[in-house]
């Protein structure tokens, strides 16, 4: 720690966000960046914990302070492996990760934590830049052959991991390129997509092999992967999204999220869409129902496709400003939290449930909502919603389903294959992320559920070490 009262005479200092009326205008990622000096003062704050609590609150573990430290010291070679010992992919994490370190801060206690997030991003680039990223190739291989099924961040974590033990791994994705949800639904505002092709070339030139537009289970049977590989990696994501079934949920104009996302960031690479499919939002009254990120990203994209205007609804209570005692540090705190898009327009609203969707000559026009409470039971404790009757109308030409996702897909790989499912229809796994098939794993959110891109990557590392003792045994 070069400067142990750091903490006391410099403040927090993030980089900020593009100015909207310039932002709004491209696709272009939204943050901006601290000059190298101002980075390393803001390394300078970590304050060294005798406790780190961010180290506990970060699901891959990373090292925080130590890496802090080489950073403030300027030494980037330094502070970029002990960043990668835990974390293979901090490119990513380092801008879409809401940063649970953060929150466990100790200096957070007075909303002040280090800026560990951005820290973490201007490590991994200055490390690009300065060429102490290079790919390893393993010296010597196992002759084991594993097949990862999904390119998400679970899957390219445990690609990633096995092909440094020496196995020859081959990732498999029905898309057209890698990256799961980092590519295709998160947006380019938020995730630039030439960041994930720099890390795929370099997995590549590490020997990993992908096949692209492969869809296991339909393109070629499960069967036929159990029979070629010595073990199986199922990382295929909670695919299913969760679906409104009210009145006029049929009519033109109403889309799940992820259609939007994915169009559109297909858009951005130079996809040709026919104009009669094209979902866009471009002089339309948007709704999106749903609070969360992928609910905001809509928003997002939707200032940037020239909305008329945008409202979100959320049918959970609107959460505590600032405070909220019962989430206190160093946990997660559950409070109202607005994003970069939020802060470009957005009318958010909560305690309204979907109670029909209402069109004209087969396209949407507007939608019914109804305010709802949620009141606990005394006897079981378990909170119970409430519709008040009380119903309003709200103009829209464009709805947007952002409700979160359920499940993983069950038709094609999961059907074939045979797997046990859990209550929740993920696939059903062992401490060692092993399925009930043999030599068949799962990792990330289709063993979860739908999670956080850094508990991903934590998943697909452990699965990975599970796979390796597995085959090492054999």
């Amino acid at each position: 720690m070069g400067n142990p009262k750091a903490f006391l005479t410099i403040n927090r200092k993030e980089a900020g966000y593009r100015p909207i009326a310039d932002r709004i205008r491209d696709y272009g990622e939204v943050e901006q960046t601290l000059n190298p000096e101002d980075r390393r003062l803001q390394a300078s704050r970590c304050m060294e914990c005798g406790v780190p609590f961010c180290h506990w609150s970060c699901p891959l573990g990373n090292k925080q302070p130590e890496w802090q430290d080489r950073l403030y010291k300027n030494d980037i070679k330094g502070a970029y492996a002990l960043l990668t010992a835990t974390d293979d992919f901090p490119e990513f994490t380092g801008r879409v990760c809401p940063a649970l370190c953060e929150k466990g801060c100790v200096l957070n206690k007075q909303h002040q934590p280090v800026t560990i997030r951005e820290n973490e991003c201007a490590i991994v680039e200055r490390a690009f830049a300065e060429g102490f990223v290079t790919a390893h190739v393993p010296a010597k291989r196992t002759g084991k052959r594993v097949a990862v099924i999904g390119s998400g961040p679970a899957g390219l974590a445990c690609a990633n991991r096995l092909n440094r033990k020496g196995h020859s791994v081959t990732v498999f994705e029905k898309s057209e390129a890698a990256g799961g949800l980092l590519r295709f639904g998160i947006p380019d505002f938020k995730l630039n997509k030439s960041v994930i092709d720099r890390r795929i070339a370099l997995l590549e030139e590490e020997g990993i092999e992908f096949r692209y537009n492969v869809e296991v289970g339909k393109d070629i049977p499960a069967a036929d992967i159990l029979n070629d590989y010595d073990a199986v990696c199922v990382a295929i994501g909670s695919g299913v999204p969760r679906d409104l079934k009210v009145e006029g949920r049929d009519l033109k104009g109403v889309h799940f999220a992820l259609e939007l996302l994915q169009q559109q960031n297909r858009v951005n690479a130079g996809a040709d869409i026919p104009a009669d499919q094209r979902i866009t939002a471009k002089g339309k009254n948007v709704l999106v129902i749903g609070g969360g990120d992928t609910g905001s990203d809509c928003v997002g994209t939707a200032h940037r496709q020239g909305c008329k205007s945008v409202t979100q609804i959320e049918i959970m209570p609107k959460p505590p400003v600032g405070e909220n005692p019962d989430t206190p540090w160093p946990y997660w705190p559950v409070i109202l939290k607005t994003s970069s898009s939020h802060e470009e327009g957005c009318d958010r609203r909560w305690l309204l449930d979907t109670r029909a969707i209402r069109g004209k000559d087969g396209k949407v026009t507007e939608v019914e909502v109804e305010e709802v409470r949620w009141e606990k039971d005394a006897a079981t404790g378990r909170m119970n919603l409430i519709h008040t009757g009380n119903t309003e109308v709200i103009k829209a030409e464009l709805v947007l389903l952002a409700m979160g996702f359920t499940n993983p897909v069950q038709e094609g790989l999961l059907e074939q294959l045979g797997v046990e499912k859990d209550a929740r229809k993920n696939v059903k796994v062992d401490a060692s992320h092993r399925s009930s098939v043999d030599k068949v794993f799962a990792a990330g959110d289709a063993s979860t559920g739908a999670s956080l891109v850094v508990r991903c990557i934590a998943s697909g590392r452990d699965t990975a070490a599970a796979i390796d003792k597995m085959l090492s045994d054999k």
